[in-house]
């Protein structure tokens, strides 16, 4: 017993796993109990269609911690990150349609093919954006965003029994029998069949947490957070500064790809508009809420502040109000030396009763 009771410590409550642990046990605990309401039939639709957005935007504040929290580099791209993921599923999975008739398999492929799509241009928006630093990053990735959107905003795309056809800023489709059309410039992408569902938004999340805390717990995630912390001491121990903050805003990116493929295919009308700048500055507000470098927080963070104002939509007018007076609650809270201080004590405690329980149980 004391053996098992050793192992579960060593490798779940140690402190540079409990945060991990933390971040698995309020996902899985958050999932199991809002699934036994939507069976239960508690839930009311409006919160229940809720939760696949809810499970996208976890998905992609986690995908920016781990470039402005860890890598150190302020991005405001993101949104057009989970826009190609998006667009790029919508158009994977319409394409599949007569091909895959699995709805679930249909969806996994089209996740996949838009990590891909966002991590390619992650890689190719990365190599010139991070040689600069601070502002100047923010401003070329939040024109980056508005670059991605204008694209999509001037693809038209469709096929026929003749195979794919796409037009670019003018509508020159010219579709014969069989046609249908997945994108359609400014409009959009209208007639998508939905196949988002909660449970892949909680698998989906729970593969992101993997990912993102087996990178920083690596060697090369250690990398990533001394260029963070120090670029040239970072550089004079033989580090590729450049290389590993590719690699982390590489990761992001397609984590915010595969985000944006479950938040497309969860409606059946997507336009490019909705992945502009303010989509990016509200990702941007859930990561520092939640705490740079803190993904437990992050993930807190996301889903009181998506489904606060949500949630008091019958308040109508004063529904913001109550949503800044929360964040600046939030912001004071955690900004608090003296509620650090409390966090930090009641860590120890926990520490200090564990080391006392081992103890113990080992000299029985």
């Amino acid at each position: 017993m004391s053996n098992i009771r050793s192992y579960v410590t060593r490798h779940f409550f140690t402190p540079g796993k409990m945060n991990r642990t933390v971040s698995f046990l309020l996902v899985i605990t958050g999932y199991v109990v809002l699934e036994v309401l939507l069976q239960s039939g508690l839930l009311t639709s409006h919160f229940t269609s809720l939760l696949v957005p809810l499970t996208s935007y976890i998905v992609i504040s986690i995908a920016l911690n781990l470039t402005v929290g860890f890598s150190g580099e302020l991005s405001l791209g993101h949104a057009g990150f989970m826009g190609v993921g998006a667009f790029s599923a919508v158009i994977i999975s319409g394409l599949l349609i007569p091909y895959v008739t699995s709805t679930a398999l249909r969806l996994t492929i089209a996740m996949i093919g838009a990590a891909v799509m966002s991590g390619l241009f992650g890689a190719l928006i990365g190599i010139p954006v991070l040689k600069l630093e601070g502002d100047y990053l923010a401003i070329v990735t939040l024109a980056f965003n508005q670059i991605i959107k204008t694209i999509i905003n001037s693809i038209y795309l469709g096929y026929d029994n003749e195979g794919i056809q796409l037009s670019f800023v003018k509508n020159n489709l010219n579709l014969g029998d069989g046609a249908v059309t997945i994108l359609k410039g400014p409009i959009g992408a209208n007639g998508i069949k939905r196949i988002s569902t909660f449970t892949a938004g909680f698998i989906l999340i729970l593969i992101t947490l993997l990912i993102v805390y087996n990178l920083i717990n690596s060697r090369k995630g250690r990398a990533i957070m001394a260029c963070r912390d120090n670029r040239i001491a970072a550089e004079s121990v033989g580090i590729n500064v450049m290389h590993v903050k590719l690699e982390a805003f590489i990761i992001s990116a397609a984590l915010a790809g595969a985000a944006g493929a479950l938040y497309g295919l969860n409606y059946s009308t997507l336009t490019p508009a909705k992945f502009d700048y303010n989509l990016s500055i509200m990702i941007l507000v859930y990561v520092v809420l939640g705490g740079l470098g803190n993904v437990t927080g992050t993930i807190i963070a996301t889903t009181i502040l998506y489904i606060l104002p949500e949630q008091l939509r019958f308040l109508q007018d004063y529904r913001m109000i109550i949503y800044a007076v929360v964040l600046i609650g939030i912001m004071l809270i955690t900004n608090n030396d003296k509620f650090r201080r409390f966090l930090d004590e009641f860590s120890r405690k926990f520490r200090r009763n564990r080391r006392a329980q081992e103890g113990g149980a080992s000299n029985d």
